[in-house]
């Protein structure tokens, strides 16, 4: 395997200014995102020098709690999912930055004593009554959360401080509730207080997307219909649901995955370029690509997707149950548990080239990436040889677990015929540039603290997503599946994914590890 040439790993620390002074308030701060990922994150970011020093975290959640009950909870989430991580000397400090309020979301007498703590706590800590509110809840929270907090002047901005709400997926269940729930914050807040975040966008490959293409004069000038054969794009999973069985089988992998994780690594990959990078540059082109989409017909949606529900199987050498064997999923469930399809996009650039896509759990390995294949070079010039065939160029985006790029292309095999080989190149972040504690949330975090807006979604995007997604609801909600399960536990999908591809002549690209 051809490798590029070894470089020194950079040392240099990242360079960024620390966040604005302000208080995060976690709503939901006992749960599992808030453990799994927003604690190492903000205790990365504050390793890193990123954390300004005026900074405090209010939690908020039903669990009975102390602050001091909270900070030793923290430290043994930090521990738990951020390794050997914590620094002493670094600790103590990070930690008496952290308080916790007892309450139910539901109760009206819980956001004034939100209010009375943020006081408190933006005197003690010189923060500038600058707060941005994190929503780790329920989805069916969001709106009563921001409208309590609204009422009690706490999303009020000043020329001398700013509120912001930050507000994680799923947005909406359809276009529709997407809609309302948009028209509802909206009245509460302003387009440019709201952070509907997407930790895709945190990695640093798609972040890179746009680096890759719009930095580099050899790429750009290919990234067309007339050098691109067609972009896969597989978001596999190797979990099942992991305990979420009643909220996953009335979501399915269409409503979780679709509309948001893909609906933007699509128009990452396929954007015009923007004009600058400002946040609502980036994103009008963003938002123009997922315009483009091409709506299907009920037709097109029984000939261009796939859905599909796992049966009991192997993963990693073990045999894992079906499921709707799985806890709190209906022995007869319907749900998807794997999407595939294929869409088009409406402009000049992408005419004619079909994105593929798929998703899904208790898949054969757990990675995320995106292919680019290009048109097969001519055969003309090799017809009186050996070769009987030329493969096509492949330009992949690993995005996870190891983030990367690599590119494929043919080479002449050593000897007196002419015979071609495979040949890839492999750039991997972590070989180059050292490998940094991460969970794709510090860069979402520390740019809501700094108020840049490029990495998340406006009203338009989500709702365009949507748009997408809504007509193959329809479909599948008016024509219930047959055969469910239709593909075992660590197979790559249900053989019609493969349909869907082979019957335009090509086929998916696997990975195996």
């Amino acid at each position: 395997m051809a490798q590029l040439a070894e470089r020194p790993v950079a040392n240099t620390p990242r360079v960024g200014k620390p966040g604005d002074p302000c208080v995060m308030v976690i709503f939901g701060a006992a749960g599992d995102l808030t453990a799994r990922l927003l604690l190492p994150a903000l205790y990365n970011l504050a390793r890193a020098g990123l954390l300004p020093k005026e900074f405090a975290v209010l939690g908020v959640a039903r669990a009975q709690m102390s602050d001091e009950d909270f900070r030793k909870k923290i430290r043994e989430d930090v521990k738990e999912y951020c390794g050997e991580c914590i620094e002493d000397s670094s600790w103590e400090s990070f930690a008496q930055r952290f308080y916790y309020l007892t309450g139910n979301f539901n109760d009206d007498n819980l956001y004034p004593q939100v209010k009375d703590r943020l006081a408190k706590i933006d005197h003690d800590h010189s923060t500038h009554q600058n707060f941005f509110y994190y929503l780790a809840t329920a989805p069916s929270f969001f709106g009563r959360i921001v409208e309590k907090i609204a009422a009690l002047g706490l999303m009020d901005q000043g020329n001398n401080h700013w509120r912001r709400v930050v507000i994680e997926k799923p947005f909406g269940h359809d276009l529709e509730s997407a809609k309302v729930l948009n028209q509802q914050l909206l009245k509460l807040a302003d387009e440019k207080q709201i952070y509907r975040i997407d930790h895709y966008l945190g990695k640093e490959t798609v972040q890179n997307i746009m680096a890759f293409r719009f930095a580099n004069g050899i790429f750009e000038p290919v990234w067309n219909r007339r050098y691109i054969d067609h972009v896969q794009i597989s978001v596999a999973e190797t979990v099942g649901v992991e305990g979420r069985g009643s909220y996953f089988d009335h979501a399915g992998t269409l409503r979780d995955m679709v509309p948001n994780h893909i609906m933007q690594l699509i128009s990452l990959t396929a954007m015009e370029p923007p004009i600058s990078f400002d946040a609502n540059a980036v994103r009008d082109e963003q938002a123009k690509i997922l315009h483009a989409i091409q709506p299907m017909s009920d037709q097109e949606v029984l000939t261009r997707t796939v859905r599909g529900q796992y049966g009991e199987g192997t993963a990693a050498g073990e045999r894992v149950p079906a499921y709707r064997a799985e806890a709190d999923v209906p022995p007869d469930s319907r749900t998807e548990t794997f999407v595939a399809m294929k869409l088009l996009i409406d402009n000049w650039r992408w005419a004619d080239v079909p994105f593929y896509l798929r998703t899904g759990k208790r898949m054969p390995v757990r990675n995320t990436h995106i292919v680019i294949q290009f048109r097969r070079a001519p055969f003309v010039l090799f017809r009186d040889t050996s070769v009987e065939h030329l493969m096509p160029n492949q330009l992949v985006l690993h995005i996870q677990p190891e983030e990367g790029i690599s590119l494929q292309f043919a080479a002449k095999v050593p000897g007196p015929v002419m015979r071609l080989g495979t040949v890839d190149m492999n750039f991997e972040y972590q070989q180059y540039f050292g490998k940094q504690p991460s969970t794709g949330y510090e860069r979402l975090l520390h740019d809501c603290m700094i108020g840049d807006q490029t990495l998340f979604q406006r009203a338009d995007m989500v709702e365009a997503g949507w748009s997408v997604v809504d007509p193959v609801l329809n479909v599948w909600t008016a024509l219930p599946p047959r055969n469910f399960p239709n593909y075992p536990a660590g197979a790559w999908g249900p053989k019609e994914a493969d349909d869907l591809m082979e019957h335009d002549g090509r086929h998916w690209r696997n990975f195996e590890q």
